[in-house]
């Protein structure tokens, strides 16, 4: 077999349907074989960085890896910033560039560069395929790193002489990376410690992010704070891990979440961090945030907890895994019914409203219609500015994975290319793109791609 179809065979086996991909002199050879895919839809952007939005936005609808191909050059620099989007907020991602014959590397040849130095701290893991017998090997490790640990985006570069080349190849390979072992099993002794936290305290909050979605723990959650009556906020990563309409719901907090959230975190006694990061749109100044409070935080990533806020009870693991075991040690908390007065008191006060002006049509009422008029499970994307904060603020979401924002980054130009991936991996779904003009206008071009591909 060709290098090429090495790939795509090695793409079939890991399940991929959808490739989002531009071609170009480099990665020509790659779209020669995926034509002869029967498993594997090609879907043409028309710009490499609506590929790139694309593929993240089927990734967040799905939960599973989305895939973007690009020429080397401009094609793979094109790709940055939808990759640094999915590592920004731990979206599983593998995008592969076609790079200038191996021969001629180093030699500023044309339309070439350096794409795994450029996108070094910005990807999770990167590959140069230097020989074709480590295609379909390369091609396991890159979606088992993308999808597992700390979801993110993985880079492989091939070279054009590889993807020429033929040779027999094995398929039949195991994932075998030492260095690379994430711990997933939190640590029964820290939640023990966090179950004797949560019954001595008198004011908890439950502080959810879009760790909670990445390892599916929204059902663990939500029978969680049903268990404990602890209420819940939740970042805009988080939005739809916990029902927006819950007696117990916060809705999202930080600068632009609701008044009575950040009220009831600033006057918690103990903040059950899970899944989040500490973001300073949600914190502020760091060493005014949540004074009072003592801080139990849940984390895959090790390297978070103690990064922006001095953790009490750290749990390095898996969420989902630590939401059952607290399970087991959590017993209903029926001393903190003056702190739920007090919390439904805020929400009385301080409403998350807006004014009508007569004559004018107010944007907040406008999202507040497209959420009393759209399906229940329809899935909503947004650009990035003020009408992405209205968005998180006005929808109400049951569901996980049914909101495409670019949170960490925020990247204008995200939300059509985005809903656009979603759409195709649900294409009977409700996709709804609300959009800022400028960030409409910077992926604009992606309206030929659904007239051209029949995307609803």
């Amino acid at each position: 077999m060709k290098g090429r179809d090495i790939l795509v065979k090695a793409l079939e086996n890991e399940g991929v349907t959808v490739i989002f991909g531009y071609p170009g002199g480099a990665s020509m050879e790659i779209h020669q074989g995926l034509t002869l895919s029967k498993k594997i839809r090609m879907v043409l952007p028309r710009h490499e960085q609506g590929g790139s939005f694309a593929a993240g936005g089927y990734a967040r609808a799905t939960g599973d890896v989305g895939v973007c191909l690009a020429t080397s050059g401009p094609g793979a620099t094109n790709l940055i910033t939808g990759i640094i989007d999915a590592k920004m907020d731990s979206i599983p991602l593998v995008a592969i560039t076609g790079q200038v014959p191996s021969t001629v590397l180093g030699t500023d040849a044309f339309q070439e560069t350096d794409i795994m130095g450029s996108t070094f701290p910005l990807v999770k893991h990167s590959y140069m395929v230097q020989n074709i017998a480590d295609i379909p090997r390369v091609i396991n490790e890159a979606f088992h790193i993308a999808r597992t640990g700390r979801p993110g985006p993985v880079l492989v570069d091939i070279p054009k002489n590889i993807q020429q080349q033929e040779s027999v190849v094995d398929f039949n390979v195991k994932f075998d990376c030492p260095s690379y072992k994430p711990n997933l099993n939190p640590s029964v002794l820290q939640c023990k410690k966090a179950a004797n936290e949560i019954q001595a305290s008198k004011r908890p909050v439950i502080y959810a992010g879009g760790g909670i979605v990445s390892s599916g723990a929204s059902q663990e959650l939500r029978a969680f704070a049903k268990k404990t009556g602890i209420p819940v906020t939740t970042t805009v990563m988080g939005l739809g891990a916990f029902p927006s309409n819950d007696p117990l719901s916060l809705r999202m907090l930080g600068m632009h979440g609701a008044v009575y959230a950040n009220i009831a975190m600033n006057h918690a006694d103990l903040v059950i961090a899970m899944g989040v990061r500490f973001d300073d749109r949600v914190t502020g100044k760091l060493a005014e945030f949540c004074k009072g409070a003592r801080f139990i935080h849940i984390d895959i990533d090790p390297t978070e907890i103690n990064k922006n806020i001095t953790i009490d009870v750290p749990i390095q693991g898996d969420v989902k895994q630590a939401l059952k075991i607290l399970d087991k040690y959590v017993e209903p908390k029926k001393d903190i019914k003056p702190w739920i007065k007090q919390v439904n008191d805020w929400k009385k006060e301080f409403p998350l409203a807006y004014e009508s002006i007569k004559g004018q049509i107010v944007p907040q009422c406008v999202v507040s219609h497209i959420n009393n008029l759209s399906d229940k499970n329809a899935i909503f994307s947004v650009g990035v500015g003020q009408h992405q904060m209205w968005s998180a603020q006005f929808l109400d979401f049951n569901e996980p994975n049914n909101w495409l924002c670019s949170s960490g980054l925020g990247a204008m130009g995200y939300g059509l290319p985005a809903a656009m991936g979603a759409q195709v991996a649900f294409p009977n779904k409700q996709v709804i793109n609300i959009e800022g003009d400028g960030s409409f206008l910077m992926n604009i071009q992606e309206l030929q791609t659904l007239k051209i591909e029949n995307i609803p």
